[in-house]
């Protein structure tokens, strides 16, 4: 379909609900947004024959962290403590990074380094995969990850095979991991959004019932909705329910509080990142160590991946006692962020998915740490 056809079906369809978002909200965000799906998608359905070569995961330049190198998952917030490489040596962490490919210039990733899809991939790792470097060696793949359109445009059958190319990569990634970089040490999988579909499949499909489950000292897949009754058919790994349980995994979606109450995602996994049961009871202000203004900017382009040059300032310090917490029908409430230093980093509404990690960034980062010795403690009796 070319672009003018496609231009004239796309506004008489949408033109009125345009029109009515712009006066609803009162900015062009919404117009940006339906633009980008009547206007951005690929033209073509998925083919494995118009995708770049599979990442040599030998090849250092595949990986957007790995312990010994200089990049920003070394980062760590202004005022806290760097623990040292030797304790770090003990454990890993390989984290799937979430979708940073918001165009439609294909399904998958070209693994282009120049490229906004690339500078998201540094976001994720200065102000997500950063969070572990306190307990572990950080190891986090570039695979070619599935576009934003994935989740928009494409439909089910596509979506799944979408998917399932970018998890082929994720596994040859973990695979290279366990049999050259990691040398039988114990790990944790992090995860978020896109990857936390990976990371679920992961555990599902290599991990859960083999020797690796007693390797794994948790996981933290967080966003992107992962069922309760899916995870409660793994026959070795647990859902976390407290800040010490080993071999579990831990989820939540952020949300405010001003939100509606969304009844329909019940069945998804809610672990209450202030204090990591499953209870539901609200977690006070007081029990929150501390959020971390993201570095940098998450760049959402529908309409092209030329690079940028985003800068990424070292972390600030973290902000404690910030928000409350509770977990209800799957969904994890928070204090509502407008007027707050976060106010202009979330998009118009209340879903709080880009702040899954950075808003609870000390909350996770000692309980990573909580979880490596208690395990490592286990170990050693």
């Amino acid at each position: 379909m070319n672009v003018f056809f496609k231009i004239v079906v796309g506004l008489l369809v949408l033109l009125p609900v345009l029109l009515a978002g712009l006066l609803i909200l009162g900015r062009g965000e919404f117009l940006l947004t339906a633009a980008g799906l009547m206007l951005g998608a690929p033209d073509d359905p998925f083919s494995t024959s118009r995708t770049v070569a599979a990442p040599d995961y030998s090849n250092d330049i595949y990986w957007a962290a790995l312990p010994g190198s200089t990049d920003l998952a070394d980062l760590t917030p202004e005022g806290v403590a760097d623990f040292g490489l030797a304790e770090k040596l003990l454990v890993d962490v390989f984290f799937i990074h979430p979708t940073g490919l918001m165009n439609g210039s294909s399904w998958v990733s070209g693994l282009q380094v120049t490229s906004k899809t690339e500078e998201n991939t540094m976001w994720m790792m200065a102000n997500q995969a950063s969070i572990f470097n306190g307990c572990c060696q950080v190891y986090a793949p570039r695979y070619r990850q599935a576009s934003i359109f994935t989740y928009l445009t494409a439909g089910g059958v596509a979506h799944r095979k979408i998917m399932r190319f970018a998890y082929n990569d994720v596994l040859a990634a973990f695979e290279h991991f366990l049999d050259h970089r990691s040398q039988g040490r114990p790990f944790i999988i992090a995860s978020h959004s896109q990857g936390s579909q990976h990371g679920a499949t992961l555990l599902r499909e290599r991990i859960d019932g083999t020797p690796l489950v007693d390797r794994m000292v948790a996981a933290y897949l967080v966003g992107g909705n992962l069922a309760i009754t899916e995870l409660e058919m793994l026959a070795d790994i647990g859902i976390c329910d407290s800040p010490t349980q080993l071999h579990c995994v831990i989820h939540y979606d952020t949300m405010s509080e001003r939100a509606a109450v969304q009844r329909e995602r019940a069945d998804n996994l809610c672990v209450n990142p202030l204090n990591w049961r499953l209870d539901g009871q609200l977690a006070p202000r007081s029990e929150h160590e501390g959020a971390v203004i993201p570095s940098g900017k998450f760049q959402v382009d529908f309409f092209s991946d030329r690079f940028t040059g985003i800068e990424f300032a070292p972390l600030a310090a973290p902000l404690p006692n910030y928000v409350s917490a509770r977990c209800d029908d799957g969904v994890l409430y928070v204090t509502d962020l407008a007027k707050t230093e976060f106010d202009g980093i979330v998009p118009s509404g209340h879903n709080y998915h880009i702040l899954d990690y950075p808003l609870f960034h000390m909350n996770i980062r000692s309980n990573a740490i909580l979880r490596t010795n208690v395990y490592l403690q286990a170990l050693s009796q």
